[in-house]
């Protein structure tokens, strides 16, 4: 049987289709290229598609006819918290009708298994510091929160009448490379926001120090893109289980760092003496959001392998084998 990935050509969607393939499963991909790039997926047949468009549940139902899909893995959405505040109507569009006409396609077509991109954004600014998965309410604060909560309602909703089984995970602080070919390739993260402004030769930016958290900047649970794909593998995995008791886990190490604290490792793990500058709050910003992991090791036996160090690290030297993103260190200055 074939996984069908939508979203397979970027940043998270390239580790995965990797992951897949190291476990030896057949990979198809589906993806309009808006962020990814088609020899990321390492040879996977690629359909070019918004799944969001109108009459998308029919190609993606055919794709899943075509090569005997079983199982699909949904990541194709937007994800960037401060432009959702600003255009919430078309992130409800895309990422609310791009769960339909996976959903759809699938009831169509009889695929079966269904693991969901989510986010611990659907958590808003939760009661308690580490977050377990039941803690109620859940209100997110900003669109992008709101249509990963709706989409796991909406899989929720269609495993009784249509026998999908459904996982969502809820993905933290997601940063970190691979392959160094699978370097995240748009600049949208903490980490390559960072790196960017370096190569320009401005100052990292903090989006707001006086939040009420111990050094004034967010605290997030930064996870490693290779623990989070090898979740996904654990995820699919699960899905075969005939008695399950969850159907939502975190994807997260349950321990937080602040953005300040990610800034410094990125000083150390460079050797580049910038200063960095702090601008005002983004809107839709939680101060402290930290992930109970409890659950996924418990029921799949996943544990995070990788910390912080490794993440800048690794990030760091996919950056700098890109030669378009190659910063000299010897003679790098600071302009402003």
């Amino acid at each position: 049987m074939t996984v069908l990935v939508t979203g397979g050509c970027g940043y998270i969607g390239a580790h995965v289709v990797h992951a897949l393939h190291q476990a030896g499963q057949k990979v198809v991909v589906v993806d309009d290229l808006s962020y990814g790039k088609p020899t990321r997926i390492e040879g996977a047949r690629l359909y070019g598609a918004d799944v969001s468009a109108p009459g998308s549940d029919e190609r993606i139902a055919e794709i899943i006819k075509d090569n005997d899909v079983d199982s699909v893995i949904h990541f194709a959405a937007r994800k960037q918290v401060g432009e959702s505040v600003a255009k919430p109507l078309w992130y409800y569009q895309q990422n609310v009708n791009g769960m339909l006409n996976v959903l759809q396609g699938m009831a169509t077509a009889g695929a079966k298994k269904l693991v969901f991109s989510s986010s611990a954004a659907t958590y808003g600014v939760p009661p308690v510091d580490v977050v377990p998965e039941d803690v109620v309410p859940m209100v997110p604060i900003n669109p992008y929160g709101q249509t990963k909560l709706f989409g796991e309602w909406m899989a929720r909703a269609c495993e009784e009448p249509f026998g999908i089984r459904f996982c969502a995970l809820r993905y933290f602080n997601v940063a970190g490379c691979g392959p160094v070919e699978l370097e995240d390739p748009a600049i949208l993260n903490l980490i390559p926001m960072l790196f960017d402004r370096l190569k320009k030769g401005k100052a990292p930016a903090i989006f707001g120090d006086d939040y009420p958290t111990p050094d004034g900047t967010c605290v997030r649970d930064y996870i490693h893109v290779a623990d989070l794909a090898d979740a996904h593998i654990a995820a699919l995995s699960y899905l075969d289980r005939d008695e399950r008791k969850y159907d939502a886990f975190n994807v997260g190490t349950g321990e937080g760092t602040s953005v300040r604290q990610i800034v410094d490792e990125v000083k150390k793990v460079t050797g580049l003496p910038f200063t960095e500058a702090v601008m005002a709050r983004r809107a839709g910003d939680p101060p402290h959001l930290i992930g109970s992991p409890k659950r996924i090791n418990e029921e799949m036996g996943w544990h995070a392998q990788y910390g912080v160090e490794d993440i800048v690290k690794s990030a760091w030297d996919a950056w700098q084998a890109n030669p378009e993103h190659h910063i000299d260190v010897e003679n790098w200055k600071q302009n402003a």
